[in-house]
């Protein structure tokens, strides 16, 4: 129970909550000695949580730990897969594919998966290692197997399964229209659920398989949803997106702001591949690209804190804006860092303020609740 009780936070656009429910699970387990599935699956989801947030390069360490206890436990166990899982998914978006691709391979990946619903879903993640492979055909058949056995049982989340998202990317290049159909659905159930996240993950890949101003605009919008989310990744990603189909119709300096935005979360998100696409498509722009060295876990600038004390009272950003003589849309992107940081959305940022069930805003979450 405690466990769903986490992963319901997460999928409602508050990692930082779940965080805290993993961490005491994690030291309870300590506490009472327990080495074994218990303590793989707890270092593993709150890896999972930190993956979905965009730090990278803890969720790895995180999932390599979890892995490393699941092993003891015993290979193709639900522990072992939700780690295994877990880590390709991380290696793919750090750009790392050939080794993502051969731990795959050593973890039996390419074998017979489990029928059982696990976080991620194993058949999906598989899928998706197909995909960034470019073996696309086999990819639309993984993919529409899962999407089968998702229905069938009634989960059609896109946030617990993204296996739509996937599968309109391997459509995109021999079956365009299909491709927006499966887009445009999954945008359907993510507007049915209503976080952010997932509706700004949907949104990013209709605009993927979309054509002329039609893609335009669903990427501004995917990236407007994803603004107010704390998923650092998702909004890096889309960002680039965003940025490099406005250098493609013209317009170098929107596309220029959108590109330096998302090299900058491609940094602190430890994802090098996407980071390195952003440059290449800043240099093409005529821009230079910058080397950033930020932090993902540094405590809440003055200004932040600032427009996060107001947001915690409610008040609306054009408000926000007047009190501290910010432009509106300044204020959104302020907003934006402090939801990363933090790791909520909008509606659980009093409680994340100071609340009897959060931390204070300012503090830093610690690194690894195992003090690797």
């Amino acid at each position: 129970m405690p466990i769903l009780v986490a992963l319901t936070f997460l999928h409602c656009d508050q990692p930082g909550r779940a965080e805290e429910l993993f961490a005491d699970g994690v030291a309870e387990c300590e506490r009472k000695g327990w080495r074994g599935a218990h303590l793989a699956f707890g270092l593993t989801l709150l890896g999972y949580v930190r993956y979905r947030r965009g730090a990278l390069a803890e969720a790895e360490e995180l999932a390599r730990e979890g892995l490393r206890i699941a092993d003891l436990v015993g290979p193709q166990t639900p522990a072992h897969w939700t780690a295994v899982g877990t880590l390709v998914e991380t290696l793919l978006r750090r750009g790392r594919l050939e080794e993502a691709q051969r731990f795959a391979a050593e973890h039996s990946c390419g074998g017979n998966l489990p029928q059982a619903l696990l976080c991620p879903d194993a058949q999906t993640v598989r899928g998706e290692l197909l995909l960034a492979r470019n073996m696309h055909r086999e990819a639309r058949q993984r993919l529409a197997e899962t999407g089968h056995r998702m229905d069938r049982r009634g989960m059609r989340n896109p946030t617990w399964c993204p296996w739509q998202l996937h599968l309109a990317q391997a459509l995109a290049l021999t079956e365009p229209r299909q491709a927006a159909e499966v887009a445009q659905d999954a945008v359907r159930r993510a507007r049915q659920f209503g976080a952010h996240s997932t509706i700004g993950r949907a949104l990013h890949t209709a605009g993927l398989v979309a054509q002329g101003s039609e893609r335009i605009r669903l990427l501004a919008e995917a990236v407007d949803h994803l603004e107010r989310s704390p998923s650092g990744y998702d909004l890096a990603l889309a960002l680039v997106d965003h940025g490099a189909a406005l250098r493609r119709i013209g317009l170098p300096l929107e596309a220029g702001e959108r590109l330096y935005r998302g090299l900058e979360g491609a940094v602190q998100c430890g994802a090098d591949a996407l980071a390195t696409r952003a440059r290449d498509e800043l240099s093409a722009t005529g821009l230079r690209p910058l080397q950033l060295r930020t932090d993902h876990g540094s405590p809440l600038t003055s200004r932040e804190q600032a427009v996060a004390e107001l947001a915690a009272l409610g008040r609306p950003d054009d408000r926000i804006g007047e009190e501290l003589g910010l432009a509106e849309r300044e204020v959104t992107r302020v907003l934006s860092g402090v939801y990363r940081k933090v790791g909520t959305d909008r509606a659980g940022l009093a409680k994340a303020m100071g609340g009897p069930a959060g931390p204070a805003v300012g503090t830093r979450v610690p690194r690894s609740v195992t003090g690797r």
